[in-house]
C-alpha cells in the first residue's frame, strides 16, 4: 500500500466537470493498492495516517496530527502509484491490485479513517477525476507499507 499525503488548505475532485467532493484543511491523499496488501495493512495505514504529526503547533513545530487540528481527508484511489518505470517509458502496472481488490480495500480505509472520528470524503473509485488542491507548505509526506 503506498499513500502520498498532502497537507491542504482545500482540496476537491471533480468527475465529467461535478464537483463531487471537497475539503478545507487537512490531507489530500492519494492512495494506492498493490496486490500484497492485507487487511492488517489497511488498519496500520488508517493508524499511521491518524497519527502522523504533520501539522504545525503554536510554536510553529511539526507537532499537530490531522485529529489535533480538526482537519478532513480527501483520499483519491490512485493505481498509477504503483507504475514501474525501470524497463521501457511505458510503465508496467503489475503491482497494482485489480480493481475489485482494490476497491474492497479503500473502502475499508475509509471505514477506518472514520471510525477514528476523521471527516474522510472520497473521489469516484475507477474514474477519471479532476483533482486540485492548495498545498499547505508545502508539506508531502510518501507512505509505503
Amino acid at each position: 500500500m503506498r499513500a502520498v499525503i498532502q497537507v491542504v488548505d482545500e482540496a476537491s475532485v471533480k468527475v465529467s466537470g461535478k464537483l463531487i467532493s471537497e475539503i478545507k484543511k487537512g490531507y489530500l491523499i492519494l492512495i494506492a493498492i498493490s496486490v500484497s496488501d492485507t487487511e492488517d495493512k489497511i488498519i496500520k495505514m488508517a493508524d499511521k495516517i491518524s497519527n502522523l504529526r504533520i501539522f504545525p503547533d503554536e510554536n510553529d513545530k511539526i507537532n499537530l496530527n490531522i485529529k489535533e487540528v480538526n482537519g478532513a481527508i480527501l483520499l483519491v484511489s490512485q493505481f498509477t502509484l504503483y507504475g514501474d518505470t525501470k524497463k521501457g517509458n511505458r510503465p508496467s502496472f503489475i503491482e497494482s491490485a485489480r480493481p475489485e481488490q482494490a476497491a474492497w480495500y479503500y473502502e475499508k480505509l475509509v471505514t477506518k479513517l472514520t471510525e477514528q472520528n476523521i471527516i474522510v470524503k472520497t473521489g469516484s473509485f475507477g474514474a477519471h477525476m479532476s483533482v486540485s488542491l492548495i498545498n499547505d507548505g508545502p508539506c508531502t509526506i510518501i507512505i509505503d507499507l
